[in-house]
């Protein structure tokens, strides 16, 4: 099911929400928690009831997973039982590596209890592996071999990414001593809670499991609600009113490569680099806006990724929860940067790569992937060396002395050469270098191979310098605006075509690296007839948008 779709606004989420808030004034949290479990399974087997069967079994095995795991007398007392939902990282560490001291008692043992939560993980990744990369291994053995194995035609569930790598956390966070025991009705609503179970973000057991165990104390905070609301609406205005506009010319373009002039093709990248920003962020400013309606905080996945001054700060900004999962799961069991500081680059780009990886099953995945972790290993290491190096230069820090002693002298110098080479002009310079290199790498992400990828770049650098497209400018043509123009009298104008297509772009670009992003507008927000009538009228505008619904592009990864 759709949040852009007549079923979820007019029939499915008031159900839910009026059944919820039911449930919770009678004095019912349990069945008010088993509810929206249910409401789950049917807003997510409403694509496909085989999609319904596959994640039941994984909620199903991984909870017995997580039970096994959790048995004190099982594993004979090796691991100490504790209510982590304050504990912190570390902790869990010390518990692990206590386990792997060798504190074999009674029972089976640290070693087998590790052995355990290895087998579970790899059962996800096999399953992910299966529904998601099977094809594309073969295929790629193919071409590799020569050989023709027939390729299956798996259909990928939805969500089966987000949803595996959450229950993968789970498990890890169980063998080490950070997950407290939980019922089955709270570990199938952690899984299934509609709001972020498509496309994310990839929320924490220790974010979710406290806010579902305390539905007994809540009530309907109508502040709350109609803050929900509201982020709800701009994330759909985000989906309905731009992404989809966006999303036309992109579609064009890169159907109609081979037409396609210089202008033409800088214009599709750019389309799509503001399309797959509004489509996904919109998507989670409506899983919060829903979250908040039902009286769960859940966390934010986009902080104004475009507005990074560089390629590390984009990635503390864009998909904030995939960074975190990556980083705790993968990076720091790498090493971190413990092992030194090759180790530390060689660890991010694994990082990136897996990152690419899982986002799709293609080479051209990959490549999007590792054109950030290069990047990313370029910045950290001019961070670390080559611009502290120029700041102390240039501030007259002699440097002699001892490391601590110039690390302290530089925050300083730092901030003078900051006001003193035009800080505003800078961080503005750095924010369209970032902007740009994220746009040509999205070209592989968006396109359908490595090939078509490099084909839109060229001629985007040397293809033929003609009139920006006709049909590529009908593409983002709402019919709406197109009105406004013909009342004006602006249709007759040679230009009149273009006048729209140009207007969505700047909107686009304001709004996503210069205006407010849709929780500072929310933080701000003053609640009165005047925005209400506001909400009012997006609402409206984005309903009657729905006879061209489209799906969100993380449904496909």
């Amino acid at each position: 099911m759709l949040f852009n779709s007549y079923m979820f606004v007019f029939v499915f989420f008031p159900i839910c929400l009026f059944g919820y808030y039911g449930l919770l004034k009678s004095g019912k949290p349990e069945a008010a928690r088993v509810f929206l479990t249910a409401m789950s399974f049917w807003f997510y087997g409403y694509f496909n009831l085989s999609y319904l069967l596959i994640m039941v079994l994984s909620i199903a095995g991984n909870y017995l997973f997580h039970r096994l795991l959790s048995q004190k007398k099982l594993w004979g007392g090796a691991r100490k039982q504790e209510d982590t939902a304050e504990q912190g990282y570390a902790a869990g560490r010390r518990v692990a590596a206590a386990q792997r001291a060798g504190k074999k008692t009674a029972g089976y043992g640290a070693v087998s209890r590790r052995t355990v939560m290895v087998l579970a993980v790899a059962l996800n990744l096999c399953v992910l592996f299966y529904f998601k990369y099977f094809d594309f291994f073969l295929d790629t053995v193919n071409g590799v071999a020569g050989t023709d194995f027939v390729l299956r035609g798996i259909l990928l569930p939805l969500g089966i990414s987000f949803f595996t790598f959450q229950q993968i956390s789970f498990i890890v966070d169980t063998y080490r001593g950070e997950v407290a025991d939980c019922s089955l009705s709270e570990y199938a609503l952690f899984v299934s809670f509609f709001p972020q179970l498509i496309a994310g973000p990839i929320v924490n057991h220790s974010e979710m499991l406290p806010q579902f165990r305390v539905f007994g104390e809540k009530k309907a905070d109508w502040e709350r609600i109609a803050g929900g609301l509201a982020l709800f609406l701009l994330g759909l205005a985000k989906k309905a009113l731009l992404a989809d506009t966006l999303g036309a010319g992109v579609d064009y373009g890169y159907e109609n490569l081979a037409y396609l002039g210089r202008a033409d093709a800088c214009l599709v990248i750019l389309f799509y680099a503001l399309q797959l920003y509004f489509d996904f962020s919109g998507y989670c400013d409506m899983a919060v806006g829903i979250g908040r309606m039902l009286g769960v905080e859940i966390p934010v996945n986009f902080n104004s990724p475009y507005k990074a001054t560089n390629i590390v700060d984009f990635w503390k900004r864009w998909h904030i929860t995939l960074n975190r999962f990556f980083t705790k799961y993968v990076y720091i069991p790498l090493g971190g940067n413990r092992k030194g500081e090759g180790r530390m680059y060689l660890n991010f780009l694994i990082v990136f790569f897996l990152s690419g990886l899982w986002h799709g099953a293609g080479f051209h995945f990959i490549v999007w992937g590792m054109l950030h972790g290069a990047l990313y290993v370029v910045t950290r290491f001019w961070q670390g060396h080559v611009r502290p190096r120029l700041v102390r230069k240039r501030a007259g820090i002699p440097s002699i002395g001892t490391t601590a002693e110039r690390q302290k002298m530089t925050p300083a110098a730092e901030t003078g050469q900051a006001s003193r080479t035009g800080g505003k002009i800078v961080t503005l310079m750095s924010q369209m270098a970032t902007f740009l290199y994220v746009s040509v790498a999205w070209v592989y992400f968006r396109a359908e191979s490595i090939a078509q990828a490099n084909t839109l770049l060229w001629t985007a650098v040397r293809g033929e310098v003609k009139k920006i497209s006709m049909d590529l400018a009908e593409c983002l043509r709402p019919d709406e605006f197109w009105y406004v123009l013909k009342v004006l009298h602006l249709d007759n104008l040679s230009f009149s075509r273009y006048i729209l297509m140009f207007v969505i772009l700047a909107a686009g670009l304001y709004f996503s690296m210069a205006g407010r992003n849709a929780q500072e507008r929310v933080a701000r927000l003053k609640y009165g007839p005047v925005s209400a009538a506001l909400l009012v009228v997006l609402a409206v505008w984005c309903i009657l948008s729905f006879s061209g619904v489209s799906t969100f592009l993380y449904f496909n990864f």
